[in-house]
C-alpha cells in the first residue's frame, strides 16, 4: 500500500472523487502544513492555524499508479488559483501535494513539470501548487 495526501480545495469533494476509482483503498480527510498540533475546524477555516484541508490517499499501486492518482487530481484542481478552489476561498483551501515516500518525488515532479508547462503555454498564468514532503515540519491531523 501507498500513501499520498492532497490539498484541492473542500477535502470532502476531493475525498468523494477519488474514494470512486479502483486500486483507493482508503481515503481520510485531516489538515496538513500549518503550525498547531490539533487544528479544529473552526480554528482552520478563519486561517488561524495555516494548516490546509487535505485528503490521504492510500492506494495500491498494482491498481492505480501514482501518475494516474496525479492525473485524476490535475482533472479536479485549478493550480493557477490562490487560496482558492471553485467557491471555497481561504488559505485552508490552497492546492499542493504531501508526499511520505521520497521515490515519490521524481514522478510528482515531472507530472507537476508537465501541468504547468501546458497551464502556462495555453493561459500565461502563474501556477500555485506547493509540493512538500510530509518529512518536514508538517503536520497531518485526520478528523
Amino acid at each position: 500500500m501507498s500513501v499520498i495526501y492532497l490539498a484541492g480545495g473542500c477535502f470532502w469533494g476531493v475525498q468523494k472523487y477519488f474514494d470512486q476509482f479502483e486500486g483507493i483503498i482508503q481515503t481520510t480527510v485531516g489538515y496538513a502544513n500549518g503550525h498547531t498540533e490539533n487544528p479544529k475546524y473552526e480554528d482552520v477555516k478563519v486561517g488561524k492555524t495555516g494548516h490546509v484541508e487535505t485528503v490521504k490517499v492510500e492506494y495500491d499501486e498494482s491498481k492505480r499508479s501514482l501518475r494516474q492518482i496525479l492525473d485524476d487530481y490535475y482533472r479536479i484542481i485549478e493550480p493557477t488559483s490562490l487560496n482558492k478552489q471553485g467557491e471555497d476561498e481561504g488559505i485552508s483551501y490552497r492546492t499542493g501535494i504531501y508526499y511520505i515516500n521520497e521515490n515519490d518525488l521524481e514522478i510528482i515532479q515531472k507530472r507537476h513539470k508537465r501541468y504547468k508547462r501546458i497551464i502556462k503555454k495555453k493561459w500565461l498564468l502563474k501556477y500555485n501548487l506547493l509540493i512538500i514532503s510530509m518529512k518536514q515540519k508538517n503536520t497531518i491531523k485526520s478528523i
